[in-house]
Formats: structure tokens, C-alpha cells, sequence
């Protein structure tokens, strides 16, 4: 119990860490810590919005910049023609995200394993090349946005704003995953990743609910993409190429799959350690690489469940647990985990 609470609190703690960004970038005279805080939130809620496939699910969809990009060129393409409205951009890209998703889904979602990675990528393929192709908005070069989004009590002008629309978005997410990971669909969810097979079974459309959990997570990546456009007033195609789609993967596994906690701490301390590259050489992708395999190699399970193991009990306490007290990894069956969520 002791243990659930630390865990319990964990969440909380990390937010309020984050909260104190921009107060202590303005005490430090470093207006540059609120735009790089800004960017980690952002990709936070990309790769907590991709660890609903890829972690509950277990889909590695090698695409999911595709709608990064999306909520970029919602934002520029719109701004391009003088539709400043925050709010007429977000439902733009709540739509186009959703039914782009749907599409590309229900292509995606009829094969598994190696052939679902590769028509992901071949999707976020076209689109990539679509941006490219589109002359009027920059092409390659990418689309300049010089109007921010404005919600009507606030606008997203500057990092600061940025960021704290991140931050509140970033919250609001974690605290529904948490509660989706616990809800019969979550439970179902994660079920399909153990044995779709006895899941479909049981008599739930395992493609129904892949589908619904793709289509959430594109749309909640498209937002990341939106508030990605007004941080950096720019809508550029290779926001959509498959490098991105990987550093998201990346920053999922680290983190630790299925965990709400796991993708934000996996993005920080990947862009942290980015940052930090950055600064020592050019060439700090030859540094980024084996981090990244040191860091997968030693931390098995990504950060998250290195610490839980860290705080295992030792062997023999499980048995001296009272009896219903919940351990740390839910090993129940799927078809277990299916009737309890229709119960």
C-alpha cells in the first residue's frame, strides 16, 4: 500500500516540477528553459498520446508524425488564408485527424505485426510527399505562420503561453489515460495486445476497439502538432517524416510502454539528453545512438518499471500480501481481463 501511494503521487509531483519551469527560467534570466520546456510537453503528449496503440494495444505504428504534421498545417493553413481563430483551428484538426485516422486504420488494422509498421510508414510516406508537393504553402520550405492562434481570453503568442497550454493539455491527458487504463475499454484494450485471439472470442470486435484507440490517439497527436505550430510559428513537412515517428517510438520505450508516467519521462529525457548532445558537438547523433541502446539495454522496461523493480519486495513478501491487494503487473489472462471489464 505504502508503495501505491508513492506511485500515486508520482504524477502529481512531476507536474508541479514542471509548473516551476517558467518561474525559474524568468529567476534565471534563461527565457530559452520555457522553450525548451514547451517542446518537451509537446512531444509528452505525442508519445502519450502514441503509447495508447503502441503500449495498451500493442501496435508499433511507425507513422504517428503523419498527424503531428496535420495539426501543424491545420494551424498554418488556416492562418495562411487570415483565420486566426484557435478555436476554428482546433476543430479543423480534431476532424481532419479523426477522419485521416478512421481512414488509415482501417487499412492498417487489418494486417498485425511487421505489415502494420510498414503501411503506417508507407501512409505517413504520402502525406510527407503530399506537404512536399504543395508549392503554395512552401513545399519543402515549409509554411511561415505570422498570426498565433487566438482563443479569445488568450492567445498562443510566445513560448510562455505555449507552454502553458501544453502543460494544462499534457494534465488533462495523463489524468484520462489513467482513468481509460482502469475503464472496461482500457482493460479490453490491453487484452487484444495479450490474445486477441480469446478476446474476439469473448465476443468484443478487437478491430473495433484498435480502431477507436488509433483514432483517439491521431487526434490527441494532432493537438500536440497544433500547439507544435504555434510554438515554433512554423508548418514544415519533415514534422511528418518517419525520423520523427521513430524519435516518438523512442521516447515511449524508454519511458516504459502501458505506463501513463513512462512517455513523459521518456520525452524529457530524451530531449534533455538531445539538448545536452547539442551543446558538446555537432556530431551529437553519434552520442544520441548508443545512449539510447545503454539506456534500452540497462533500463529493460523503460525508466518506469526500472524503479518499480527497484522497489520490489523481496521474495516470499508477495505471499505474506493480504489477499485482493493489486501487485505492480497485472498477469491475469486476457479472457480474465475482458469479463471483468464487461462485468
Amino acid at each position: 500500500m505504502q508503495e501505491h501511494n508513492k506511485r500515486r503521487w508520482a504524477l502529481p509531483l512531476l507536474f508541479l516540477v514542471l509548473a516551476s519551469v517558467p518561474f525559474a527560467a524568468q529567476w534565471l534570466g534563461e527565457p530559452f528553459y520555457v522553450t525548451l520546456g514547451a517542446r518537451i510537453l509537446i512531444y509528452a503528449l505525442a508519445a502519450l498520446a502514441l503509447n495508447l496503440v503502441l503500449g495498451f494495444a500493442g501496435l508499433v505504428s511507425f507513422g504517428h508524425a503523419m498527424f503531428l504534421g496535420l495539426g501543424c498545417y491545420a494551424a498554418g493553413i488556416l492562418s495562411y488564408y487570415g483565420f486566426g481563430n484557435g478555436w476554428l483551428q482546433l476543430a479543423v484538426c480534431i476532424a481532419v485527424c479523426a477522419l485521416v485516422a478512421l481512414a488509415v486504420g482501417t487499412v492498417c488494422l487489418r494486417t498485425s505485426g511487421i505489415g502494420f509498421i510498414m503501411i503506417t510508414l508507407a501512409f505517413a510516406q504520402m502525406f510527407y510527399f503530399l506537404a512536399v508537393s504543395l508549392r503554395e504553402y512552401g513545399g519543402d520550405d515549409g509554411l511561415n505562420i505570422y498570426e498565433p492562434s487566438s482563443f479569445g481570453l488568450f492567445d498562443l503568442d510566445g513560448s510562455q503561453p505555449v507552454y502553458w497550454a501544453a502543460w494544462g493539455l499534457l494534465l488533462v491527458s495523463s489524468i484520462a489515460m489513467l482513468r481509460l487504463r482502469r475503464s472496461p475499454f482500457g482493460m479490453i484494450l490491453r487484452a487484444t495486445h495479450a490474445n486477441p485471439r480469446r478476446v474476439d472470442a469473448l465476443g468484443y470486435s478487437v478491430f473495433g476497439v484498435r480502431l477507436t484507440a488509433y483514432v483517439a490517439s491521431g487526434v490527441l497527436t494532432g493537438m500536440a502538432g497544433l500547439l507544435l505550430a504555434n510554438l515554433t510559428a512554423f508548418a514544415s513537412p519533415s514534422y511528418m517524416s518517419w525520423p520523427v515517428s521513430g524519435e516518438l517510438i523512442v521516447m515511449v520505450v524508454i519511458g516504459g510502454l502501458g505506463s501513463v508516467l513512462g512517455p513523459i519521462v521518456g520525452a524529457i529525457a530524451y530531449l534533455l539528453m538531445e539538448e545536452g548532445f547539442k551543446s558538446l558537438t555537432q556530431h551529437w547523433m553519434l552520442l544520441m545512438g548508443p545512449a539510447v541502446v545503454a539506456i534500452a539495454m540497462v533500463a529493460k522496461g523503460g525508466y518506469g518499471n526500472s524503479l518499480a523493480r527497484l522497489r520490489r519486495p523481496p521474495p516470499g513478501a508477495a505471499e505474506a500480501a493480504a489477499p485482493g491487494v493489486e501487485t505492480d503487473t497485472d498477469r491475469r489472462p486476457p479472457d480474465a481481463l475482458a469479463k471483468e471489464a464487461s462485468a
